[in-house]
């Protein structure tokens, strides 16, 4: 057995060198998709409490570091276009010297400034979903239904209970995109879930297109967010909306 291995060791030599390369070779795969896998920022839109209209939407951070929300795009689609509307801010505004209200009372007293402090911090967060999301944290942006009355209040379309009262028009579609910054990368990252709106008995239904999140992770969705990014700082999201309210006339000649 010696002399076969003396005979043939630079044979045996050059297999356990390419079978110590191939071994090698694994566990640098196996570290770069580890590597990938904490790098992917990994965004989730879901519905939480129930799954119809009334839920509440959700938004996840299951990466392996925080994220800054910048902003949370609602598109609802109807039979007569298409709105936008940046949902990232409340309805109510903030207003200057809030912060200060639980401190004039007690203005040299230390306890009564970190109470003032925290007090601030609750109400700016209570204004605005920018900011950082941990990994781990969610938030939610209210329910479904909110979102959607919010937008229809905006461009003056009347409802009757989820629906227009107007019956040319309808809702057919909710997408909701968050665009954020990630770690340290330069690029912004998205993710967006569509949810298809349909009459279940008299009822709204909420039916999400995908069982997951759509991550915009490629090259050119990553410019387009980029692009949408600069063109949402210097103008509103809702003047790109193609929505048109149906006329008085254009009713009366449907119905007639």
């Amino acid at each position: 057995m010696m002399e076969w291995i003396a005979n043939h060791s630079k044979t045996i030599s050059a297999i356990a060198s390419i079978g110590s390369f191939f071994i090698w070779l694994v566990y640098a795969q196996l570290l770069y998709h580890n590597f990938r896998r904490q790098r992917r920022p990994r965004v989730l839109i879901n519905r939480g409490k129930s799954k119809g209209i009334d839920s509440l939407c959700i938004v996840s951070n299951m990466s392996a570091e925080s994220i800054f929300i910048e902003h949370i795009i609602a598109r609802l689609d109807t039979s007569h276009g298409s709105l936008l509307m940046d949902v990232t801010e409340f309805e109510r505004s903030y207003q200057e010297g809030d912060e200060q209200s639980d401190n004039q009372q007690d203005g040299d007293s230390e306890q009564s400034a970190k109470e003032a402090s925290s007090s601030s911090e609750w109400r700016i967060s209570d204004t605005t979903r920018q900011g950082p999301l941990g990994s781990g944290d969610f938030l939610h942006i209210g329910t479904f239904s909110e979102v959607i009355e919010r937008m229809a209040r905006r461009n003056g379309i009347s409802l009757d209970g989820h629906w227009p009262s107007n019956e040319q028009l309808k809702f057919q579609r909710l997408t909701l995109s968050i665009i954020g910054i990630y770690g340290s990368e330069d690029h912004p990252i998205g993710v967006e879930r569509a949810f298809r709106l349909h009459d279940a008995n008299g009822e709204c239904a909420l039916v999400p297109e995908r069982w997951d999140s759509n991550r915009l992770s490629s090259r050119r969705q990553r410019h387009k967010l980029r692009k949408l990014l600069n063109r949402i700082s210097g103008e509103d999201i809702s003047e790109q909306s193609t929505f048109q309210l149906p006329s008085d006339d254009e009713s009366r000649d449907k119905t007639s």
